[in-house]
C-alpha cells in the first residue's frame, strides 16, 4: 500500500485535493491539525490516504471530470445524501426499534431462506463490500464537516452528534452550556447507542431534561393560601397573564378557588383599568396599592381568597428605581402571607438579555420563572441556558394572547419538543 498526504486550510479542502488526485479508491487513515490558527497564520490540516499501488494509475482522473474546488458545501452534502440513498438501496434496510438492543426482551430471529450451513454466495459478498465502501465515504464526509464545526473541547465529538449540536446551537443555547452537555454525553452515553440517530436524540432528550427544573402547579390543602407576585420588564404580558392565572384558578381546575387581585402598577392607568375589567368579568376582589405601606393591608383585605395574584409595574431591567419600589412593598409586608415572586420574561430575546433581566430582578427573591411569547420565536435554547445557569424552576408558559386558553403549565417534554422540532401550539 502506498501512503499519500494532502494538506489544506480545512480538512474538507485537503480531502478535495485528495479526490482530485486519486479519486475515490483511497482509504482515509488519519486527519490531524499540523498548524494551529494564530495571529497572522491560518490553520493547516493534513490527511493521510492509503491506496493500493496497483490502483494508483487507474485512479487518476482528469481535472475536467472533477468538481471545481470552489464548489459549495451544499454539493458535498448532496453527495452525502446520494451515498446514503445508495446504501439503503443496496442493503434494503428495514426499520427496527432502535432501543431493542437495550431491552431485556430477546428479539425473534429473522427468518432466512438459507440454512446456517450454506456458504455465502459470491454476489452477497460483493454487495457487502460495496455497502462498506459507501459507508466509509459517508463517514469521511461527515467527519470533514464535523471537524470544522465541532465545539472547542478537549474530547473529539463523534459525527453522529452533528445534527443535535446544530439544532441546539441554532436555538440560542449558550455555547459553554452546549459544550458541557456534549462532554456529559461522551462520558456516559453507551457507544452502541451512537449507531442510531433516534437513540442519539432520545439520549439528548434525557440530558436536556436535567438542564431545567419544572415547578409543578400548587395544589392547595384545606385552609392554605397561595400569594404570587409577577414581576418583569415592560411589555412581557404580566397583566394579561395575571388574568389567565385568575381564570385558571377560578374556573379551570378541579376545584373552583376564590381569587383576589392586587395592583401595584399605578403608573399606567390603562393597566389598572384592564385588570379591573377582568376582575369585574370574573367577579374577583381587587385592591390597589399606591404606597408600599398599604401592601400588607391589601393582602389582609383579601383574606377570604385561596389565591392572591399581584400585578406590578413594568420596568426596564436597568431601572433600579422601579425595582426598588417593588422591593419596598415586599419589605413592608407585615402580613402572615409569604409572597412567591415569579419573574416573567419573553422567550423571544437572546440569552444575554434574559440573564441581565434575571440579575437585576434577583434582589426581589425570584422563586420561579414564567416565559411568554413562545409562539413568537423559533429558538428555545436560551430558556434551557437560563434555567441551567440560575437553577430556578419554570412554572408556566404563555403561548398566545387568548385568555385563559393560552397559558400552560411548564413541561420539560414540551420545551424539548419545541427545541428539537419547533413550536406547535397544538402540543401545548
Amino acid at each position: 500500500m502506498k501512503i499519500l498526504t494532502f494538506t489544506g486550510k480545512t480538512p474538507s479542502e485537503a480531502l478535495k485535493k485528495a479526490k482530485l488526485e486519486i479519486g475515490d479508491d483511497g482509504i482515509l487513515i488519519e486527519t490531524k491539525e499540523i498548524q494551529k490558527r494564530a495571529l497572522g497564520k491560518e490553520a493547516l490540516y493534513e490527511i493521510v490516504i492509503g491506496i493500493d499501488e496497483k490502483d494508483i494509475k487507474s485512479s487518476y482522473k482528469s481535472l475536467s471530470k472533477e468538481r471545481p474546488t470552489k464548489q459549495e458545501n451544499q454539493d458535498v452534502l448532496f453527495d452525502l445524501s446520494s451515498a446514503a440513498e445508495d446504501i439503503v438501496k443496496v442493503s434494503q434496510v428495514t426499520t427496527e426499534d432502535p432501543l431493542a438492543p437495550y431491552m431485556n426482551t430477546p428479539r425473534k430471529p429473522h427468518k432466512t431462506t438459507r440454512s446456517l450451513g450454506d456458504k455465502e454466495p459470491k454476489e452477497l459478498k460483493e454487495i457487502k463490500s460495496e455497502i462498506n465502501k459507501l459507508t466509509d465515504k459517508v463517514k469521511i464526509i461527515q467527519n470533514m464537516f464535523w471537524d470544522e464545526k465541532s465545539p472547542q473541547i478537549e474530547s473529539q465529538i463523534p459525527s453522529e452528534f452533528a445534527e443535535i449540536y446544530r439544532l441546539a446551537s441554532q436555538s440560542g443555547m449558550r455555547r459553554e452550556h452546549l459544550d458541557e452537555m456534549m462532554k456529559i454525553t461522551l462520558e456516559h452515553m453507551p457507544f452502541k447507542m451512537r449507531e442510531n440517530s433516534i437513540t442519539v436524540k432520545r439520549y439528548f432528550q434525557t440530558i436536556l431534561r436535567k438542564m431545567v427544573s419544572i415547578k409543578r402547579e400548587p395544589v392547595l390543602n384545606m385552609g392554605s393560601k397561595k400569594v404570587m407576585m409577577l414581576v418583569g420588564p415592560t411589555g412581557v404580558g404580566k397583566t394579561t397573564n395575571i388574568a389567565k392565572l385568575a381564570a385558571r384558578y377560578s374556573f379551570l381546575m378541579q376545584k373552583k378557588h376564590k381569587v383576589g387581585l392586587v395592583v401595584l402598577d399605578t403608573y399606567r392607568i390603562g393597566a389598572v383599568e384592564q385588570l379591573m375589567q377582568y376582575a369585574r368579568m370574573m367577579k374577583l376582589g381587587i385592591e390597589t396599592v399606591v404606597d408600599p405601606l398599604e401592601f400588607a393591608s391589601a393582602l389582609d383585605s383579601l383574606h377570604y381568597c385561596d389565591y392572591i395574584l399581584i400585578d406590578t409595574m413594568g420596568s426596564s431591567p436597568y431601572d433600579k428605581g422601579k425595582i426598588e419600589k417593588i422591593y419596598e412593598s415586599l419589605h413592608a409586608n407585615t402580613s402572615s402571607y409569604e409572597v412567591e415572586v415569579v419573574l416573567v420574561m419573553p422567550s423571544s430575546v437572546k440569552y444575554e438579555d434574559l440573564k441581565a433581566t434575571y440579575d437585576n430582578f434577583s434582589p426581589l427573591g425570584i422563586a420561579s420563572l414564567m416565559f411568554t411569547k413562545l409562539d413568537e420565536t423559533m429558538g428555545f435554547g436560551n430558556i434551557f441556558s437560563l434555567g441551567y445557569e440560575t437553577k430556578k424552576p419554570i412554572s408556566y408558559f404563555s403561548v398566545g394572547q387568548e385568555v385563559p386558553e393560552d397559558l400552560v403549565c411548564a413541561s420539560s417534554d414540551f420545551l424539548i419538543d419545541c427545541l428539537l422540532n419547533g413550536f406547535k401550539k397544538s402540543k401545548a
